[in-house]
């Protein structure tokens, strides 16, 4: 379990982030045409999972755009938004913010949660994830992992971005 803030008050979490240097598990995610798509779709590359609450909150919603914008400068790196969100909220936010850089998938019917224990056990955002970024290479190990403490701030992007350039050299 994790203890993190929310608004000052504390909440948990059900498990802890993985290790760096673990091998990520695969998972299901559902896209917002309902098709499922399995995190090994992009063994290829890098992958950024950038894990939020709800993306219909303001935070959520700027890491998202965020994480749009800085996309194309990543290279190999598919940047993959993930929240407990249906798909059909998530199809409706991205096309009005004109989100088109990056994969946003629902973890409805996923089983995300299983291999990375991150949601809720409290509070009034229990069972939803709580703000993670993890950051995979193409090889599946975990390079890189943050757990926002405080829920209503923002990930540390800058920290995330040095992360991928620096194991990418």
């Amino acid at each position: 379990m994790t203890k993190i803030t929310l608004q000052g008050n504390p909440v948990n979490t059900r498990g802890t982030l993985p290790d760096l240097g673990d091998l990520a598990h695969d998972f299901t995610m559902v896209k917002t045409d309902l098709s499922e798509v399995k995190l090994s779709s992009f063994s290829e590359k890098y992958k950024l999972l950038n894990i939020f609450p709800s993306i219909d909150t303001g935070t959520c919603a700027t890491s998202v755009r965020t994480f749009n914008k800085n996309a194309a400068e990543l290279g190999n790196v598919a940047v993959i938004n993930l929240s407990l969100d249906l798909p059909f909220a998530q199809k409706r936010f991205c096309g009005a913010e004109g989100i088109d850089k990056v994969t946003v998938a629902s973890l409805f019917r996923s089983d995300f949660l299983k291999f990375f224990p991150v949601d809720f056990v409290d509070g009034p955002l229990k069972g939803l994830t709580s703000r993670v970024i993890i950051i995979i290479n193409e090889k599946n190990e975990i390079l890189y992992t943050e757990q926002v403490s405080e829920i209503t701030h923002e990930p540390n992007y800058e920290e995330a971005l040095i992360a991928i350039n620096s194991s990418k050299r």
